[in-house]
């Protein structure tokens, strides 16, 4: 079975074959980062129904774990409403300008010792770069509803993030000069031969810096202020 399936592999021209498996590579990883996102978000509603002197979420499948797919198919099934004053194209592609390049940074983040969708030597300025992009989607959607008020509040959201991304910016430098390079597969390696060798420790301080920023720019708690 295998050969037949070797043979009828090696049947396909070279550029398909490289299509096929960057494809395979892309679905896995971003199914992957959706599914613990999903997850990720069931955990935190538990530890916050915790808390709060709740069960959270305890209704969809076994222990509750049913309830991101729960949440989904609702979010699919919802009537989409377009205000009648709005911009309709701008207001439909906002969102795909927030998440799309969210998903894309992680085509260049080395998940193994030989499993990364695109290996580039800028790896870091890109993923910078495509974390920049995000707060359009903020603006454009503010501006698309034609309403003063959503503007406002999407521009206060946007100069968070823009302000978030220079302190996360100046974070990365301190990575950027131990490693050497701005090649993510490179900066991993430089921190081979155990926990001592990590950057970690001796950027103890940009660490932290960068883990804040990162929190307030998600605008998650106690930065969700929006």
């Amino acid at each position: 079975m295998i050969e037949y399936l070797n043979s009828i592999w090696a049947t396909i021209p070279a550029d398909y074959q490289y299509l096929v498996i960057v494809t395979s590579q892309i679905l896995a990883v971003m199914m992957t980062v959706i599914l613990t996102v999903a997850f990720t978000t069931y955990f935190e509603r538990k530890v916050i129904g915790y808390m709060q002197g709740r069960l959270g979420p305890n209704r969809v499948g076994p222990l509750g774990l049913g309830q991101p797919f729960a949440d989904v198919l609702k979010l699919l099934i919802k009537e989409v409403i377009v205000p009648a004053k709005s911009d309709r194209f701008l207001f439909v592609i906002a969102p795909l300008l927030a998440i799309t390049p969210a998903l894309a940074a992680w085509a260049v983040i080395p998940l193994s010792d030989n499993f990364v969708i695109a290996d580039i030597d800028a790896g870091l300025l890109y993923v910078l770069a495509l974390t920049s992009v995000g707060v359009y989607g903020v603006i454009i959607a503010g501006w698309a509803t034609n309403s003063k008020y959503a503007l406002l509040g999407a521009m206060r959201s946007g100069a968070q993030i823009v302000a978030y991304e220079i302190a996360m910016g100046f974070a990365l430098v301190g990575v950027l000069m131990a490693g050497g390079s701005l090649n993510l597969g490179d900066i991993t390696r430089a921190q081979a031969g155990g926990v001592s060798h990590w950057f970690l420790f001796p950027l103890l301080p940009l660490f932290l810096v960068y883990l804040v920023s990162g929190v307030a720019e998600t605008n998650r708690a106690p930065f969700d202020v929006t």
